[in-house]
């Protein structure tokens, strides 16, 4: 079961919100995770991030792969 670091969306019609979290490849978008690493809010006035760097270090050393858009949301927390 390969893992993967990714948006989970969450919140109301034309008000998303997006959870990120560790689930399997095969999973639906908004499917079952195996765990909760942060959350995304765009429609927030400057685009506000939590985000568990500890936990999402300690599952890329498992060997899970970070989506192209989380990766982009984690270059902008390192910023």
């Amino acid at each position: 079961m390969a893992v993967s670091i990714r948006l989970s969306r969450q919140g109301a019609k034309k008000n998303p919100t997006y959870i990120i979290v560790a689930a399997s490849d095969q999973g639906k978008r908004d499917g079952a995770y195996l765990e909760r690493l942060g959350q995304y809010f765009p429609k927030a006035a400057k685009d506000k991030i939590k985000v568990n760097l500890e936990a999402v270090k300690a599952w890329q050393a498992k060997g899970a792969k970070v989506t192209q858009t989380v990766g982009q949301l984690l270059k902008t927390i390192a910023e």
